[in-house]
């Protein structure tokens, strides 16, 4: 392919009417994660909440990583009074309203005086969360064919990084100002948006034969995708690629829960971090994103996502010039530049890669497997990441991060050629 025809092709991908859609779906994915994670911990910390019992409260978010056993009910199960909306929608319609309600529960709630309520609103908004994210992913791929994947990717990323900058820099400006309960109030409001998207957005074609009777619904439904998945790649190749999706992002995701307390411990304030890690960060992440979807156009996923898992390991030894001069804003600024590269660099060849992993009668119920594995690994070891740094100090803890990445990558050069045999045979 030339230079002017891959160019022409990449911007005619960027241009199809999906890629908005994708965009304001990638928002509404995107705001809860911080709400319920990174900016929820600072709003514990600074409501005197240990950082041990911080990262115990994380694991509200190993809610993303079971999405996948409610799955095929948002691939199967049409609902009643939305149904004239189309499945994908109709269910996406309902995950964004809960979500808008939970986060107005969590802005009535102070977590250190009623923290079991909080933690169950919380819940609320996390099953939401990774209800649309089950939805939207299905969408996603049905909605355009395989090419056009990485492209959609790229959208949906920034939007995705957008509604990360809203939750995340966004929220802690409002929260100095205004407090933490206007700032979610404030972020159940945004939901607006995307929800009008569902409202007004395309339903993909349907792909899925209904089943006779109940007895075929549940084994079409439930059985049906993972049976599916191992006859397609065969029982090894299958196991290797699941182990891999499990491993492979754990270097991003196990700082989740240490990354503000540790801004704070080093320096610097609520403001500070606000404008360099969620508004300045997430610009440099969609950078990262955008290099990473014109890379899979290029050369494939598969072919980046080497490049993408050495990257974002290596980013995450950046912590260590913070352990060493604390309150420094150059070189906060280089840490933060470093890793939101990598990180929205390694996202969107992870959404392609996955993508292509995932078959068009099952898409809802495989790609929420997929992608419930990528982070359950990162969140386990993030839900101990306060008594880690208590063992080992905040830097023994970077380091550990970083060589965390060493078996996937090495797994990765044992399925790369058995994958590409795999799509020889086929």
């Amino acid at each position: 392919m030339s230079a002017a025809r891959g160019l022409r092709a990449t911007l005619m991908a960027f241009a199809q009417p999906a890629a908005l859609t994708l965009f304001f779906f990638g928002f509404s994915s995107g705001l809860p994660f911080l709400l319920i994670g990174y900016t929820l911990s600072g709003w514990l910390k600074l409501d005197h909440v240990s950082l041990d019992d911080i990262g115990l409260i994380s694991y509200i978010g190993l809610t993303y990583s079971f999405k996948f056993l409610w799955s095929p009910a948002v691939d199967r199960i049409p609902l009643p009074l939305l149904r004239r909306l189309g499945q994908r929608r109709s269910w996406l319609l309902l995950a964004q309203c809960a979500l808008a309600l939970a986060l107005l529960g969590m802005a009535q709630v102070t977590p250190h005086a009623q923290l079991p309520l909080f933690l169950l609103v919380t819940g609320v908004a996390a099953f939401a969360g990774a209800t649309q994210d089950t939805v939207i992913d299905a969408y996603r791929i049905e909605i355009a064919p395989p090419e056009m994947q990485g492209a959609l990717a790229s959208t949906y990323i920034f939007g995705y990084r957008v509604a990360l900058i809203a939750s995340g820099a966004g929220a802690l400006v409002l929260a100095q100002y205004a407090g933490w309960s206007a700032a979610y109030r404030i972020m159940a409001a945004l939901l607006l948006v995307p929800i009008a998207t569902t409202l007004l957005a395309r339903e993909p074609a349907e792909r899925r034969a209904r089943a006779a009777t109940w007895r075929a619904a549940l084994d079409d439904g439930v059985i049906g995708p993972f049976r599916q998945f191992f006859e397609r790649f065969g029982a090894n190749l299958a196991l290797l690629l699941l182990a891999f999706i499990l491993l492979f992002k754990i270097s991003d995701q196990m700082l989740g829960p240490v990354a503000l307390p540790f801004y704070l411990d080093a320096g610097f304030k609520l403001v500070q971090v606000a404008e360099v890690s969620k508004l300045y960060g997430v610009l440099v992440g969609l950078a990262g994103a955008f290099a990473g979807g014109a890379a899979v156009l290029r050369w494939g996923a598969e072919r980046c996502m080497p490049w993408a898992l050495v990257a974002a390991a290596l980013s995450n030894l950046l912590f260590l010039l913070l352990t060493l001069h604390h309150g420094s804003m150059p070189l906060f600024v280089v840490m933060i530049s470093g890793d939101n590269f990598s990180t929205g660099l390694l996202g969107t060849v992870a959404v392609a890669f996955l993508s292509d992993l995932t078959d068009h009668r099952y898409t809802a119920t495989q790609y929420a497997l997929f992608s419930s594995l990528t982070v359950l690994s990162g969140k386990l070891i993030g839900g101990l990441s306060g008594f880690i740094v208590g063992a080992v100090g905040f830097s023994g803890f970077f380091i550990f991060s970083c060589v965390a990445t060493l078996p996937a990558l090495l797994l990765w050069f044992w399925v790369r050629p058995r994958l590409l045999r795999h799509h020889i045979a086929h």
